[in-house]
């Protein structure tokens, strides 16, 4: 029951909670100091941590574990507030009224900065300050939890330090659990808030020893301590948020100085972590406490808990007796089975029984039709939508020298030269198939086969094995692939109905027969060396032809030049000798004429650039001997010209 000091008759010297309201407050002022310290040092280690291992389950750890640390610290403080309360009313302290002459600003910037500072410091005042630490440490705690809230986690070795700290946290653990069992057998009359207290210690109890378990067992093969390790920060985030949640409520609460204050840090979520578990019970007490409402004293609440078993157990009734009744699809039928015999088959529709587990329906399709190839591949490829303008997709490549995920590979007979041997070529064969639609193939289909698609393609590749070893690749390409799928498809239904399966086959498609992927890889390459060799041999014919033609016609060229050179000096042999002759027969019959007309035919060609000067003795008469110029023939040291007088008889 809260105190109104505005009351006469409040005597509250004489209550116990107002008398230990200062030892109280001092260790909760400690307590909170303490944790408060742990919570920082949690945070900065986490912190540091995260810098060089943000993969790490420490940094997880580290943070859930001071978030729950500021949870009981949020807790602490707001009950430090409530002693404080109960100290001043109960020793008030009448203060110094002290006159004092204020100045008023001057200017309108200094009068702004009042205004505005009054402001904030009236609406501070109305908020208090209890509401504002409290909010502020749940929002602190939430973003510790937010910053490493990550599932993704890779578990990982430890170590030795994994042991300290989950020694660490055990220890602070069972200290924490003795706080607690203080604060819970405290009587609420002389410590009223010692009971929600208890109930925040839980929560950092929890949070402690679930951490020394993942430290305990973590390591680089399991996953769940990791998991663990960030799971941990929900249950202290839900109490900061309804921490949080209170404090915003708190605003819209009428606030009297007067009046003793209520504990603002209870925690709904933290009232919980009790065996055994009563939440109805809680919610009464909270609805009782809060609003005034007394759930016990509504007639209407009466009588619900009163009539909750025995409607609960109608209506548990009702839904066992409608386990009876059946809808089967338009595309399905029903096996009904009683107490575990097969009875009828269901069609389509509403059909009733005994109810679960006395009867049951188990389902069968009616009619739905199947494509099963007789080879898949492990692993299928995601369906993509391909755009019809685009190229091709990868199913659609048909070509020998890819690999498909629904080829088979089968071993075929092969005769060469006389010699038996085999071949391998790869095949996609497909069974388009249907459980029977007599209620014989239903009941055959659901009780004598586990896996209608495993049989069909076992009793599938049995029999092709068995079909293709007599069969030679010549007679798969040509005539019996017209009758082969017909084959198989009547081979593989009738040793269906020996096995009394219920299927029923109604196509058989032989998609492709080509050899495989690297038969076809290989045959390319034979082709492609082949077709290289060839190229080489007509680039060397070439190159022999283009050598010939250049010897050839070197050899003409030579040829050519003899033939010419040997007519050439044949045609001046003979001009010789026809020269000869002329001058032989000239020679005849003119005699000495004919060699000094020679000797001064010779003498003029070879006197022809030369300069001359004739001399005869007839000139200048018969006394008088020539005069020869010799100005024109000067020496070359002495440039003075002489004359000389020739003498008679000098010339010849």
């Amino acid at each position: 029951m809260q105190v109104d000091l505005d009351v006469e008759e409040a005597q509250i010297a004489g209550l116990p909670r107002f008398q230990q309201a200062v030892f109280q407050g001092r260790r909760l002022r400690q307590f909170a100091i303490g944790f408060g310290a742990l919570a920082a040092m949690g945070l900065v280690l986490g912190f540091f941590v995260g810098l060089f291992a943000s993969q790490s389950l420490w940094p997880a750890l580290l943070f859930n574990q001071s978030a729950a640390l500021l949870v009981l610290v949020a807790g602490l403080q707001s009950a430090w507030w409530v002693t404080q309360w109960r100290a001043r009313a109960l020793n008030p302290v009448m203060p110094a009224v002290v006159v004092e002459e204020i100045e008023s600003p001057v200017g309108w910037y200094e009068r702004l900065l009042e205004r505005i500072g009054k402001r904030w410091f009236t609406t501070l005042k109305q908020i208090g300050a209890p509401t504002l630490w409290l909010g502020g440490w749940a929002l602190l705690a939430l973003l510790c939890i937010e910053q490493v809230w990550n599932l993704g986690l890779p578990p990982a070795a430890l170590g030795l330090s994994a042991t300290v700290g989950a020694a660490l946290a055990l220890l602070l653990a069972f200290g924490l659990l003795v706080l607690e069992r203080q604060l819970a057998q405290e009587n609420p009359a002389q410590w009223p808030e010692a009971g929600a207290l208890s109930q925040l210690a839980r929560v950092t109890i929890i949070s402690l020893v679930l951490g020394a378990l993942c430290l305990l067992f973590g390591n680089e093969t399991s996953i769940w301590p990791v998991r663990l390790a960030v799971l941990i920060g929900l249950l202290p985030g839900l109490v900061a948020v309804e921490l949080l949640l209170r404090a915003v409520l708190s605003l819209f609460s009428p606030r009297r100085e007067q009046l003793e204050p209520v504990l603002l840090a209870r925690s709904f979520v933290a009232d919980m972590l009790r065996w055994p578990p009563q939440p109805l019970l809680a919610l009464q007490h909270e609805l009782h406490n809060r609003f005034g409402i007394d759930l016990r004293q509504i007639w209407a609440f009466t009588y619900m808990r009163r009539a909750f078993l025995p409607v609960l157990a109608v209506v548990v009734l009702v839904g066992w007796l409608l386990t009876g009744l059946h809808e089967i699809p338009l595309q399905g039928r029903g096996i009904y089975e009683r107490f575990g015999k097969p009875v009828t088959v269901f069609g389509p529709g509403l059909h009733a029984g005994l109810p679960w587990p006395l009867g049951r329906v188990l389902s069968v399709e009616n009619g739905v039709v199947h494509e099963l190839a007789t080879s898949v591949g492990e692993t299928s490829a995601p369906v993509q939508v391909d755009p019809a303008e685009g190229p091709a997709p990868i199913t659609a490549n048909r070509l020998w020298d890819a690999s498909h995920v629904n080829d088979k590979s089968q071993v075929i007979a092969s005769s060469r030269a006389d010699k038996q041997s085999f071949q391998i070529v790869n095949m996609d064969v497909r069974f388009v198939y249907r459980i029977g639609l007599t209620d014989q193939a239903a009941l055959a289909a659901t009780y004598n086969s586990a896996d209608v698609p495993t049989l069909i393609r076992s009793t599938a590749s049995r029999i092709l094995v068995h079909d293709f070893a007599s069969r030679t690749l010549d007679g798969l390409l040509g005539e019996d692939r017209v009758g082969l799928a017909e084959e198989i498809g009547r081979a593989v239904q009738g040793d269906l109905q020996k096995l009394d399966s219920g299927v029923e086959i109604l196509a058989t498609v032989v998609e492709a027969i080509h050899p495989p992927a690297g038969a076809a890889n290989a045959y390319h390459g034979v082709q492609a060396a082949q077709i290289g060799v060839q190229a080489l041999i007509a680039r060397e014919r070439g190159a022999a032809a283009e050598a010939t033609n250049q010897a050839q016609l070197q050899a003409s060229i030579a040829r050519d030049q003899a033939t010419a050179s040997a007519r050439e000096i044949n045609a001046v042999a003979q001009a010789a000798d026809l020269k000869f002759t002329a001058e032989r027969k000239a020679y005849t019959s003119a005699g000495q004429a004919f060699v000094l007309e020679q000797y001064l035919s010779q003498l003029s060609q070879g006197l022809a650039n030369a300069r001359l000067l004739v001399l005869d003795h007839r000139l200048g008469g018969s006394n008088n001997a020539p005069t020869i110029d010799l100005r024109t023939f000067t020496l070359p040291a002495d440039p003075a010209p002489s004359r000389q007088t020739a003498q008679p008889g000098a010339a010849n």
